[in-house]
């Protein structure tokens, strides 16, 4: 047991390292915007239409839309809610909301036999109608902070970008998000390089669904999300088209841009994630299953050793108890810096991070039952929609 103990803290140590070394340079690579910008540049906004699709959202779609209203006084800015066929009062609560910039769409059921999935048929079917220069997707859960669009788009302009995307201040509420999405974030951030996503060379792509910021004549060309109709990672392939295209694409930091609130109950969070993790790896078995391992190595046995060696100490006094505890303890010292770091990236505070262990658990869950939900078709929902058919 000693042995295995320790092989186990050592293997934790330099995970842990790894992973910190990795965090810390791709955050060095990462460009962060923020909404400050003068009231001339504010005024030269060009015209942008901010799409929000949304399938049963009553409990965000009222904060989202006034959150996007008020975030700009442009003329220019029009704002489209697309309701997907919800079966809550989404559609009542926006058409109730005063704003001439606003327009709403009911959504018309899906094609038959087509195979669309999420969010990709309610955006196809509001495009067409819209006449902005940038088109602008968030999601129901976004608010969009002052200044934010406008500084967007200077961005863009600036970078002579086609697609702008970026992360933004994950909130956390309940006890499933403290546990998960700060491991999760972190995951996202040693996985994907900032230089490598933004290198018109690499091959690397990656977009974040809530804020996707696309030049018009750009998201045409690629085919928009009718393009993408069958994926259920949506954000991510049209990164990839976008690249594939010879396209340009941004991608950085703006934890000052916006909020995102990805999941209000741990049923949510075990629905969303498990639906598109396997899926975003391109069901490549072996990587998340090591993504699966990883977490346990380094966010769960740091405390699952402490825990060990502790009992063993009280129990029956051995000398190489306390070399075991040393060893946990700089893991878990090494926990909390990493989680520190994170939150450059997530705005995510290190809350809690003394339950990391419980959390890597929980994250190492997700992705098994991703694969197994995505393989089989059990299960395999978002909010009630099957995306096996």
């Amino acid at each position: 047991m000693f042995f295995l103990l320790l092989f186990a803290l050592i293997g934790s140590l330099i995970a842990l390292r790894t992973f910190i070394d990795h965090l810390h340079r791709h955050l060095a690579e990462a460009e962060q915007i923020s909404p400050v910008l003068s009231d001339q540049e504010r005024l030269d906004l060009p015209s942008v239409a901010v799409v929000i699709p949304a399938y049963n959202e009553a409990e965000n779609i009222q904060d989202c839309v006034n959150a996007v209203l008020k975030s700009s006084d442009s003329e220019r800015l029009e704002v489209w809610v697309v309701d997907d066929q919800s079966s809550d009062e989404t559609l009542t609560i926006v058409q109730a909301i005063p704003d001439p910039r606003l327009k709403v769409l009911a959504g018309k059921p899906r094609p038959a036999g087509e195979g669309w999935v999420g969010k990709n048929w309610a955006c196809a079917q509001v495009t067409p109608l819209v006449t902005g220069e940038f088109l602008l997707f968030i999601d129901a859960d976004v608010q969009i902070k002052r200044g934010a669009i406008e500084t967007a788009v200077a961005v863009a302009q600036r970078e002579q970008a086609d697609l702008l995307t970026f992360w933004m201040t994950i909130v956390c509420g309940g006890w499933g998000e403290w546990l998960a999405q700060p491991i999760i974030a972190s995951l996202f951030a040693a996985g994907y390089s900032f230089a490598e996503v933004c290198d018109p060379n690499s091959e690397a792509a990656f977009a974040v669904g809530p804020f996707m910021l696309f030049r018009r004549s750009a998201y045409e060309q690629i085919g928009g999300h009718r393009s993408v109709a069958r994926e259920v990672v949506e954000d991510v392939q049209l990164g990839r088209r976008i690249k594939q295209h010879g396209l340009k694409l941004w991608y950085g930091l703006g934890s000052d841009m916006a909020d995102v609130r990805m999941y209000r109950s741990i049923g949510a969070l075990w629905e969303g994630w498990t639906k598109n993790w396997y899926i975003g790896t391109h069901r490549n078995l072996r990587l998340i299953l090591y993504i699966a391992f990883v977490t346990v190595l380094v966010f769960t046995v740091p405390w699952l050793g402490l825990t060990i060696a502790l009992i063993n100490l009280f129990g029956s006094f051995n000398g190489w108890d306390s070399s075991l505890i040393m060893l946990a303890l700089i893991a878990i010292v090494l926990q909390y810096d990493l989680r520190r770091l994170n939150q450059k990236f997530s705005n995510i505070p290190p809350r809690y991070w003394w339950l990391s262990g419980i959390g890597g658990v929980l994250v190492s869950a997700i992705a098994i039952a991703s694969i197994i939900k995505t393989e089989t078709g059990w299960g395999w929902t978002w909010r009630g929609r099957n995306l096996s058919s």
